[in-house]
């Protein structure tokens, strides 16, 4: 375990995460050549939508060997509507890299990945890329770094350049020039004796200066102006980093290679090692994978090492590069693996020795805001039942999307956090599983909020000689939160009766534009005939909600978006004159003159196509990102 490290990769959308990706592999001599993520050949990218849209939508796996260590390296999605992925990614890793544009800095996404590393106390590395335009300041993007994160960048790489080109990195911690060889892999070049450049003094001295604060034999040697060698630096910064105060960062060009070599030899001396797994459990489910080919499979940490002789029965573990499987005969502790099993596996199981289900450690379910619904409908009547299994395959991959089934209309409803989410999954529903649906036209999915309380409803109905009567109270909770039920006075017979049909009224809501949140609905009396039918039960209280809560009582709400975008100046002017035509309102606007930016909050409903928007009126040359803001009440 001491040699083995997970990291984990995360970047705001185009910021150069799997070209990074790409560079570390080629680096490592695992690809002969880097893949581009523009020409659809990126090794982590291998599903028909990555290729096709360029971006990352599952979390690849690739491995490994630098200077003796074996590296588990896995790309997450960059983009908002695939944040599950990162999830559960991070539950694999001990370490991350966070890549940040030296074009616009610490955008929406990276601190969302930031936030997220913070929650799962991952230690984080940044690589700070796109230096290979000099007109980016690396001394900007590292102030938006600290004041984003709120701690201290310890820059241990420096780009040189020439005549406004990038051509060699100054690397702190070895005081050597990177250099390219022929094959545009990062080769060290020594100074000889007091040929440093200054700038590579400046910063070998400022990481002297920030290890002094944790180390005292550090701070001896530089109190006495003695020479602090790599090696005691290197100690030092060990245990800097391992505070969560300072955060070391690499400065180059992914795509130019230049500073990887800095980043992959930094991981070797500062990633974390791989926790204390319970040897006695054999490991955790973290994804659920589909491919057409090889049906399902799952991404797998082991706790435990096994030989194949003493595999569970039915289980087989494989390397994964790209989405090949490549058999093991042996598994090792802190590991990471596909998996195949005759069983059906779970998304965040613990699976024991013999291959049974311990405990399910992984809980992705509720955290995720669904903020479009889609109907769905099969076309061709004999294609139902694959429809309905191919849709609870990749649910259970998924847990950020949810499905209703409409009994009485015969379709379903799919509730996706975004537009490209819902396109892929169409996408795939289609090409790996050959299922044929019609899709509506996307919609918002609104909340509703009681106004004001209700209080001591009466309601009283009968059917044949049976009857019943309910008396209930409700009131908003004051967030968007899920319902709560307080049964007081009803038998205990009756308890998931009576909250079933509470619940079932609440979510498909009063006015019809969204379910019912945030509402304490307080039970305080029931009483029904002797031996009456469930009917009349459901009956009593699906009157008195529909009775009680009318449309007058209820607030909507509806999802508002926080959208940035970035462009040439020319285009500026254009884009934010769209966003006040969707109704938003341009909250800042910044520029060099040359590139203009701005942040703007837009209702959801106005943003469909707005990709397609955006593409038109920059000609291809604007970037943009977006993050669920909140949802605000609808004002008549």
């Amino acid at each position: 375990m001491e040699t083995l490290r997970n990291i984990a990769i995360l970047a705001h959308v185009d910021a150069g995460k799997t070209t990074l990706s790409e560079r570390i592999l080629f680096t490592a001599s695992e690809i002969r050549r880097p893949g581009d993520v523009e020409d659809g050949l990126a090794t982590m990218d291998y599903l028909v939508e990555e290729k096709n849209r360029g971006i990352t939508i599952e979390a690849g796996i690739a491995h490994f060997v630098w200077r003796k260590i074996w590296f588990n390296f896995i790309d997450t999605p960059g983009h908002i509507d695939f944040g599950a992925e990162v999830d559960s990614a991070l539950s694999a890793a001990e370490s991350a890299v966070l890549v940040v544009s030296a074009s616009s800095g610490v955008e929406t996404q990276t601190l969302t990945a930031w936030r997220k590393l913070q929650a799962h106390a991952l230690r984080t590395f940044v690589f700070i890329n796109k230096l290979d335009n000099p007109a980016y300041s690396l001394d900007e993007t590292l102030l938006s770094i600290e004041e984003s994160f709120n701690v201290r960048p310890i820059l241990l790489s420096i780009p040189e350049y020439q005549n406004g080109k990038l051509v060699s990195v100054l690397d702190v911690l070895s005081k050597t020039r990177l250099i390219h060889n022929e094959d545009g892999r990062e080769i060290p070049e020594k100074f000889l004796p007091g040929e440093e450049p200054e700038i590579l003094k400046k910063f070998y001295a400022e990481a002297v200066d920030f290890a002094s604060n944790i180390d005292d034999e550090v701070l001896e040697k530089a109190l006495s102006n003695e020479e602090v060698s790599p090696q005691l630096l290197i100690q030092a910064l060990e245990k800097l980093v391992a505070s969560g105060k300072y955060i070391l960062c690499y400065a180059g060009s992914a795509k130019k290679n230049f500073s990887v070599r800095s980043l992959m030899t930094s991981l070797t001396f500062f990633a974390a090692p791989c926790p204390a797994l319970n040897s006695s459990e054999l490991g955790l489910v973290f994804r659920l994978r589909y491919f057409h080919h090889e049906g399902e499979v799952a991404l797998f940490r082991a706790h435990t090492g096994l030989k194949k002789e003493n595999f569970p029965e039915g289980f087989e573990f494989f390397r994964m590069r790209g989405n090949l499987l490549l058999p093991v005969m042996e598994i090792r502790q802190g590991d990471i693996y596909a998996l195949k099993a005759k069983r059906v596996l779970e998304l965040g199981e613990v699976i024991s020795l013999q291959g049974e289900k311990l405990r399910c450690a992984l809980d992705l379910s509720g955290h995720y805001q669904p903020l479009l619904q889609t109907r769905l409908e099969c076309l061709a009547e004999e294609d139902f039942t694959k429809t309905k299994n191919a849709i609870a395959t990749l649910l259970r991959t998924d847990p950020s999307f949810k499905i209703d089934y409409k009994e009485e209309t015969g379709n379903w409803i799919v509730y996706t956090v975004g537009e490209v989410q819902l396109e892929v999954l169409l996408s795939r529903l289609e090409r790996e599983f050959k299922c044929k649906v019609s899709a509506g036209m996307p919609e918002v999915t609104y909340q509703e909020r009681l106004k004001e309380p209700i209080k001591n409803f009466f309601n009283k109905c009968c059917l044949g000689p049976f009857e019943a009567s309910v008396e209930f109270s409700a009131e908003d909770k004051g967030d968007f939160s899920n319902n709560e039920i307080l049964i007081l006075g009803c038998p205990e017979r009756d308890l998931p009766i009576v909250s079933d049909a509470l619940q079932e009224l609440a979510g498909e809501g009063v006015v019809g534009k969204g379910k019912l949140c945030g509402s304490r609905f307080k039970l305080e009396f029931l009483n029904v005939s002797e031996n009456a039918p469930l009917s009349v039960l459901q009956k009593v209280c699906t009157d008195a909600f529909k009775l009680a809560i009318l449309p007058k009582n209820i607030s909507v709400y509806e999802p508002i978006m926080e959208v940035f975008a970035e462009s040439p100046a020319n285009y500026a002017g254009a884009l934010t004159g769209d966003i006040h035509f969707r109704q938003g309102k341009v909250l800042s606007i910044s520029g060099d003159g040359n590139i203009h930016s701005f942040y703007a909050e837009v209702p959801l409903k106005n943003l469909f196509g707005y990709a397609t928007a955006v593409r038109s009126i920059s000609r291809g040359t604007a970037i943009y990102s977006m993050r669920f803001l909140e949802y605000r009440e609808i004002k008549d």
